[in-house]
Parts: C-alpha cells; sequence; structure tokens
C-alpha cells in the first residue's frame, strides 16, 4: 500500500498548523497567553522609566503593603469564588459569585475597622512608617481584588477567555499609567500603591461590564435561599480552602513583609523587582494553562481521565517554561543591572537564586486546583501550611544566623516546598509514573537548549565587565 500524506511524517506544515489549531485546549491557552502576554508587554515597558522614578524604598514599601493585599484578598471570598466553575446549573453559580461578592465586602469593612483604628501602631509594628498614610487603601484593594476573582471565575465558566485577556491589557493599562503619572509627580511609593490597586479595579469594569450585559437576565435566579443552599453545598471550601489559601499566601507574602522589617536597606525592594519582573514568564503561561485547566478539569474528572489530562498539561508547562526561566536565571543579574539601573543588579542576582523555585511553582500552581476537584481539601491545606512553616522557618532563621543571605535562604524555601507541591498533585491525580517521566525526558532537549544559551551569555557578560574594568 502506498503511504499517503497523512502520516505523521509527511505531513506538511499547514497540516500540522490546523491541527494544532483545531485543538479546543491550545486555543483557549493561546487566546490568554496572547492577552497576558501584551499586558506584561505593558508593565515590562514601564519598569525601566519606574526604577528611576522611584527608589528601591519605594519598592520596599509597595512590597510589604501588597504582601498584606494579597494575604487579606487571596481568602476574600471565603473561596467560593474558586467553586464558581464547578456546579452544573448556572443559577447556582451564579448565587455562588453573589456570595463571593458580599464575603469580600464583609472581609473589607472588617479591615476598614482595623486599620482606620490605629494606623500609626500598625505601621509602626511592620517597621514601615511610610505606610502610615496609605493603609487606608487597605480595605478598598481587598473589595476590588476580590470582587474581580469572582467575576473572573464566572468568565472561567463561560470560558469567555476572551474577555479575560482583554482584563488584563486594561489592568496592566491602568495600573502602569497612574504609577507613571504619580512617580513623575514625585508621589512616592503611594503611587505604586495606588497603581497596584487600580490594577484590580480596572478588571472589575471591564468583566462586570460584561457580566451585567449578557447574564442580567439570569438575575431572577438569585435569592436568599439559593444562596444559602448554594453556600452549603460548598461549605467545604471556606473550612478548607479558605485556611489553604492563606497559608499560601502568607507563605510568599509573609518573608517578604519580614525581610522589610529585619534586612538591612531596600532588600524587599529588590525581592518585589524581581518577583513582578519574573512573573512575566510565569503569568504569560502559568496562568491561561491554569484557568483553561480549571474550565476542563472538573469534566475530565467525572469522565475518569483527569490523571491522562494533568499529565498532558505537566508536559506542555515543562517545555514552554522551564527552559526560558533557566535561561533568564543565568542572564539576570547583568540584564537587570543595564534596564533598570546599575542600583537594581542586586534584584537580578535575587532572580537567579530563585530560578529553581519559579519553574517547580510554574510546575504545580496551573494543576493544583485538582486536589480541590478531587475533594481532597484537607491535604491542600496540609500542604500549605508545611509551606508557611518551611519559608517563614527558613527567613528566621536566616535572619538569626546569616543575615545577609535571608533573601537567599527564601528562595531555597520556595523550591523545597513547590518540588512537595508537584509531587502531591501527581499523586492525588494518580498520574502514570512512566508516563510523567516520558514527557519530562521528551522535555530535556528544549530545556537544556535555553539553559545553555543563556550560561554562553551569561560567559559572555562576565568577560565583557572585566575587559571594561
Amino acid at each position: 500500500m502506498v503511504p499517503t500524506n497523512s502520516h505523521p511524517i509527511a505531513m506538511t506544515l499547514r497540516e500540522r498548523w490546523n491541527r494544532i489549531a483545531s485543538n479546543r485546549l491550545v486555543r483557549s491557552v493561546g487566546v490568554l497567553v496572547g492577552g497576558t502576554a501584551f499586558a506584561h508587554a505593558i508593565t515590562a515597558a514601564t519598569l525601566p522609566i519606574l526604577t528611576r522614578l522611584y527608589t528601591p524604598e519605594d519598592f520596599s514599601t509597595l512590597a510589604v503593603f501588597a504582601g498584606l493585599l494579597s494575604i487579606l484578598s487571596v481568602a476574600a471570598c471565603l473561596r467560593f469564588d474558586v467553586a464558581i466553575p464547578m456546579p452544573e446549573q448556572d443559577a447556582q453559580a451564579l448565587n455562588l459569585l453573589v456570595v463571593s461578592v458580599v464575603c469580600a465586602g464583609l472581609v473589607a469593612l472588617a479591615t476598614a475597622v482595623a486599620v482606620l483604628s490605629a494606623p500609626q501602631q500598625l505601621a509602626d509594628w511592620l517597621r514601615q512608617p511610610s505606610l502610615t498614610h496609605s493603609l487606608w487603601l487597605l480595605p478598598f484593594g481587598i473589595l476590588m481584588a476580590g470582587t474581580f476573582s469572582a467575576l473572573q471565575m464566572w468568565s472561567v465558566r463561560k470560558r469567555g477567555f476572551t474577555a479575560i485577556a482583554r482584563s488584563r491589557i486594561a489592568q496592566s493599562t491602568v495600573a502602569s499609567s497612574v504609577q507613571l503619572s504619580l512617580g513623575s509627580l514625585h508621589w512616592g511609593p503611594i503611587g505604586l500603591i495606588l497603581g497596584s490597586i487600580l490594577n484590580a479595579g480596572a478588571g472589575c469594569v471591564g468583566l462586570g461590564w460584561r457580566f451585567l450585559r449578557v447574564e442580567r437576565k439570569s438575575f431572577g435566579a438569585i435569592n436568599v435561599g439559593s444562596m444559602r443552599s448554594a453556600f452549603a453545598a460548598y461549605d467545604r471550601f471556606p473550612k478548607y480552602s479558605t485556611f489553604e489559601a492563606l497559608a499560601n499566601s502568607a507563605s510568599i507574602q509573609m518573608p517578604i513583609i519580614l525581610i522589610a522589617a529585619v534586612a538591612l536597606g531596600p532588600e524587599a525592594g529588590f525581592l518585589a523587582l524581581a518577583m513582578s519582573a519574573m512573573q512575566a514568564p510565569i503569568g504569560m503561561i502559568g496562568t491561561a494553562v491554569s484557568q483553561v485547566y480549571l474550565s476542563r478539569a472538573p469534566e475530565e474528572y467525572r469522565a475518569g481521565r483527569l490523571d491522562a489530562f494533568t499529565t498532558e498539561i505537566y508536559g506542555a508547562l515543562l517545555r514552554s517554561g522551564a527552559g526560558p526561566l533557566l535561561f533568564a536565571g543565568f542572564v539576570a543579574p547583568d540584564l537587570f543591572g543595564l534596564v533598570f539601573g546599575e542600583p537594581w543588579r542586586r534584584a537580578g542576582v535575587l532572580v537567579a537564586w530563585m530560578t529553581p523555585w519559579f519553574i517547580m511553582q510554574f510546575l504545580s500552581v496551573p494543576v493544583s486546583m485538582a486536589l480541590h476537584i478531587t475533594n481532597h481539601q484537607r491535604a491542600a491545606l496540609m500542604l500549605q501550611v508545611m509551606g508557611l512553616v518551611v519559608r517563614v522557618g527558613a527567613v528566621l532563621a536566616a535572619a538569626t544566623l546569616a543575615s545577609a543571605n535571608v533573601a537567599e535562604a527564601y528562595a531555597l524555601s520556595g523550591l523545597v516546598f513547590y518540588f512537595a507541591y508537584l509531587i502531591t498533585v501527581l499523586r492525588v491525580v494518580d498520574a502514570n509514573i512512566p508516563a510523567v517521566i516520558r514527557e519530562t525526558w521528551r522535555s530535556l532537549p528544549t530545556v537544556a537548549g535555553w539553559a545553555a544559551t543563556g550560561f554562553c551569555l551569561m560567559l559572555i557578560a562576565k568577560q565583557l565587565r572585566a575587559l571594561a574594568t
């Protein structure tokens, strides 16, 4: 029999492209990646200007405020927002959305009472006196972040990935414009803080308008009785996932807050820039894949295919992200000094230390919702508590024994935690170990190529610096 052109070896580039383009998962990821890439491009383009308008100390103040906001807002909806894509009926999901926003409002109100009662004492306790006149913005940030999360999860449920992509572009545009404008007026750290808060606000406006326009005919399904029913049906989320999310966010943010309090100089500011810059590759692909994974994982689980689906996502993440992250780790010290100014070179050094952590995070976070889909909330909670203990413990130990390397200790603790997290997720979904090994092996040439290129560029930059001196 004469072989046909449908054989993979003889397949034309056009046929390959058509095959890829017809894959729903690839299309969904492509839309989100495109929008997120453009949003991060806006942020990346403004960072070299921001580092010249604001000092490392200003970024340190932002890091503390953003840490507090992240810890409080991630659980403001009591994690009912995460449950929105899961009900089979839209009416129940709609009531979950309302429950989420109400919870966020109550948490914001409680926070307002606390920060308005004793702003000076809180700022002194954090050893950040410049925060005294900014803490009143914290409740507004919590309300906007919680509302945005709920609306985003509704869009995930409806697979409105184009709307999510557009909202991210709007967020970056608004945040960057505010920070640049207020920086040029010498507003100091409050300019950075206002921009970060309005980031979530811009997302609320975009997704909120779409939600009202498309779903207003369904509002009749919202009532107190249905909200109570939805609350009861998904009460495992506030019971387990809320504390899991708090522990997860605290394990990332509390060490930064501690570093700002105990480290000499603007170390937290360098960490803030390093993490902000590295969110581009992580957010561009990882967050997009995470939302697409969540939109499909419940049905894959019901069909008994969650193990294969998770392994497929793991392989795609490894091939697309691990190599570029390694490349960034090698070139970051010299690149940061060149792009952001020599005073910021320390941030690039921290990127190099954090690269293994970012790789493990990139591989594990997008598939972490498998723990909730398979009703392993308790395991997820215990993992995050472990992460909080390990990471805060590493920072406190380093602050006592080697205060000059407290940020490096934080970076290594992140690697340990996310490696344990990835292994746990693969075990929970009962992933086929030989299949996971095959995906890893297939990815090695791509990852090695990126790493080798970055290593060579690092050596070249080192030689150029030696010649210049």
